[in-house]
This record gives C-alpha cells, sequence and structure tokens, in this order.
C-alpha cells in the first residue's frame, strides 16, 4: 500500500518540493547548521541520510580518511569531520560542492570538496571508508537535480560504479558502504555489483516510516 500510495503522490510532491527549495535553505542538525542551494539534495526530506549519519556515528572514524561518494548537502562529511575523519567531499552537481565548501568554512570544519563524476577525480585507494548515498531509480536524469534521483534507464550508474571499483580499487583495506531502499531494484544492482566482483553484504537494516532501508558493504567475491 505505501509503494502505491507513493507512487501516486509523486507527481504532486515533486513540484511542490521544487517549488519549496527553488531558494536556497537552511538546515540544522545538532550543532550543524548548513545552506542548501537550489537543486542540491536535501538531508531533511529524505530518510536515507538521517540513516547514513547514524551508522557513521557507530564507527570509529578517528584519524581515517574519509569520502563521501555525492555528498549532496555533505550532512553525512560534515558529521564525519566532527567525529575525527580526514573528509573528502564529491559530487558531480557544481552547486552542491558551491555549497559545501561553503558550509565547511560556516561551520569550520576541514572538509575537501572535490568536483567528480564517480572516482573521476579521486582514487578510491587513498580511502579507509567510503560511503554512498546513491541514485537509483531506473531513468535517464535531465537536470543536476535529477542527477541525485535516477540511475539511467540501463542502471548505468551502477555499471559504471561498480565498473570502475573493479578497475581501480587494490587496497584491501578500504571499507565501502552504500545505503539503498526496499523501493529500488535490489535485485538488478545487486547483479550488477556480482558481475563486477562485489557482493552486497547487509550491515544493517532499518525501517522508518514504514520505508525499509539497507546499508550493504561492499566485499570482493573472487
Amino acid at each position: 500500500m505505501r509503494k502505491v500510495l507513493k507512487k501516486i503522490l509523486h507527481p504532486v510532491l515533486k513540484p511542490l518540493a521544487a517549488w519549496h527549495f527553488r531558494k536556497p535553505r537552511e538546515y540544522r542538525y545538532e550543532d550543524l547548521v548548513l545552506t542548501v542551494l537550489p537543486t542540491v539534495f536535501h538531508p531533511g526530506i529524505y530518510l536515507s541520510t538521517s540513516i547514513l549519519v547514524e551508522f557513521i556515528l557507530r564507527q570509529d572514524l578517528n584519524q581515517k580518511s574519509f569520502l563521501e561518494l555525492g555528498a549532496g548537502s555533505g550532512l553525512v562529511s560534515f558529521v564525519a569531520a566532527k567525529n575525527g575523519a580526514l573528509v573528502t567531499a564529491t559530487d558531480i552537481n557544481p552547486e552542491a560542492i558551491k555549497g559545501l565548501k561553503a558550509n565547511a568554512e560556516k561551520n569550520q570544519l576541514n572538509v575537501s570538496a572535490v568536483h567528480s563524476n564517480l572516482f573521476e577525480n579521486v582514487n578510491p585507494n587513498d580511502f579507509d571508508v567510503i560511503v554512498i548515498n546513491p541514485p537509483y531509480y531506473p531513468r535517464a536524469p535531465n537536470s543536476n537535480s535529477e542527477l541525485a534521483f535516477y540511475c539511467g534507464d540501463e542502471f548505468e550508474y551502477f555499471h559504471a560504479l561498480f565498473g570502475q571499483l573493479e578497475k581501480m580499487l587494490n587496497k584491501a583495506s578500504t571499507e565501502i558502504y552504500m545505503i539503498l531502499s526496499e523501493d529500488c531494484e535490489l535485485k538488478q544492482i545487486r547483479e550488477i555489483a556480482s558481475a563486477n566482483q562485489f557482493d552486497l553484504e547487509i550491515v544493517h537494516e532499518e525501517k522508518k516510516m514504514q520505508e525499509r532501508n539497507y546499508i550493504f558493504k561492499f566485499v570482493r567475491n573472487e
């Protein structure tokens, strides 16, 4: 029933959300104050960000090199930095990079913001921990804001993600975590991972507001 309602309401809610976020909005998390720019994935209205934050808070990140791939507002990155991680935050959306730099300065946190399409401008071997909150709806994105939601008609985002990791990653100790909702095509994504020598191991499962989310750890299946 929840999925049916979500599909019915989505055409109504999407333009309302676009109208509301047509200008910068302030978001607060504990003592962090973020300005979320238009077209940037907002951490306050999607469950995945809060679940990732809670997961990250339980990890020992002190002095560990940490990459948030596709950081959006950067909330996960800023929380990681506050907990001792050496943080790099990337995004394909230039507005997200602009916001990341401004929010890092405003909150006096040392977070390096890098404009990158996946691992185009960063090397996965440089990091101890990588976290990913990916787009997963199978449709071609038509704008910067849609890049946060749509992974391509043929799941191009996941083919590129796992393909790049399969070729580039040779540091066995790097821990990679990705959050996905029960609403996405989990079977398809796991098949893409497997074709590129990765298994997705569930390390956290949580149901919020009738939506179940999973945090997966990438494990080499060679």
